[in-house]
């Protein structure tokens, strides 16, 4: 299992009793991050049993309530439970002025390593890797400086073959790795065993890309094609289209539209208006030009 998503939350605006605002949780090759943090993030957290003290690092969208309202909330919660793993935020300008501006005036004083990572950038850059994994921001249209993230796995090593290699006697176990890692092997006499020869290609690398508020906008097609699931916001219907145009939100036969050029594997829809008490409306609407698409749902459980 590479990457598993919880939905937390997945409607637009004010919460409200069985309609959360957005927050997801996203474990991908064993890291733990969090998606956006609108009110009452940690309540839902707690309601579906997800290891929040693991969060490693959390990433917001943009500075709209309903995205990072729940944040100070949540610090404050680690810090009564004595956390002392790093957290590392990441979001636009301000989100850490904002955010140690409510620890001061609260005198709330935290006691493990609070780093914020502000970003300004409107291209697309790397803001996250390790050996594992890499994140890199999707630059979005909307009435606030806003960003998307694509998470990706790193390539793992080639594997070995065992039936190749079971036929070349002066292949040892202690050769394995250099094996796995590309190389070729040279024999006693000099000449070399080519590396495809001998292992297998690496497990293909799982990619999630998340599209918080946005217009309409082809531009971040070529940044998430082909990637493994697309969460893409639906605020509206297409009856509501130039409404959607005013305030900088998508459709869901226009989110359809972007998983069709991109190519994706699988399309979440949310951030749903209120206005719509059918939600199998925006699915349908999706599917007019993207089959694969689900319905985002708090405590809906996504596997690649």
């Amino acid at each position: 299992m590479s990457i598993n998503l919880t939905i937390l939350g997945c409607h637009s605006a004010t919460p409200r009793v069985n309609a959360h605002p957005t927050s997801q949780f996203l474990n991908i090759n064993n890291r733990t991050f969090l998606i956006d943090c609108g009110e009452g993030t940690q309540v839902q957290l707690r309601k579906y049993k997800l290891p929040f003290s693991k969060i490693q690092c959390i990433f917001i969208s943009h500075l709209h309530g309903d995205h990072y309202f729940g944040l100070i909330g949540l610090i404050s919660t680690f810090m009564l439970h004595k956390r002392t793993q790093q957290l590392h935020i990441y979001g636009p300008k301000g989100i850490k002025e904002v955010i140690l501006l409510q620890l001061k005036l609260s005198k709330t004083w935290i006691n493990f390593g609070l780093y914020f990572h502000e970003l300004t950038s409107k291209s697309s850059e790397l803001i996250y890797e390790d050996e594992k994994v890499e994140v890199h921001t999707i630059p979005l249209k909307h009435r606030v400086y806003t960003n998307g993230y694509l998470f990706k796995e790193k390539e793992g090593l080639r594997k070995i073959n065992m039936a190749k290699i079971i036929k070349n006697d002066e292949i040892e176990t202690c050769d394995y790795r250099n094996l796995q890692l590309g190389k070729d092997f040279e024999k006693k006499d000099g000449s070399f065993l080519k590396n495809e020869e001998l292992t297998l290609a690496p497990t293909p690398i799982k990619s999630y890309a998340f599209c918080s508020d946005t217009m309409y906008n082809e531009s971040i097609v070529p940044i998430i094609k082909n990637c493994d699931l697309l969460y893409h916001e639906t605020t509206f219907l297409k009856d509501k289209k130039e409404l959607a145009k005013t305030t900088m939100h998508a459709t869901a036969f226009e989110a359809g539209t972007i998983a069709k050029l991109a190519m994706v594997k699988k399309l979440i829809i949310g951030h749903f208006s209120s206005r719509y008490p059918n939600l199998n409306d925006f699915k349908q609407e999706a599917q007019e030009v993207f089959e694969n698409t689900a319905l985002a749902g708090a405590g809906k459980e996504f596997v690649v």
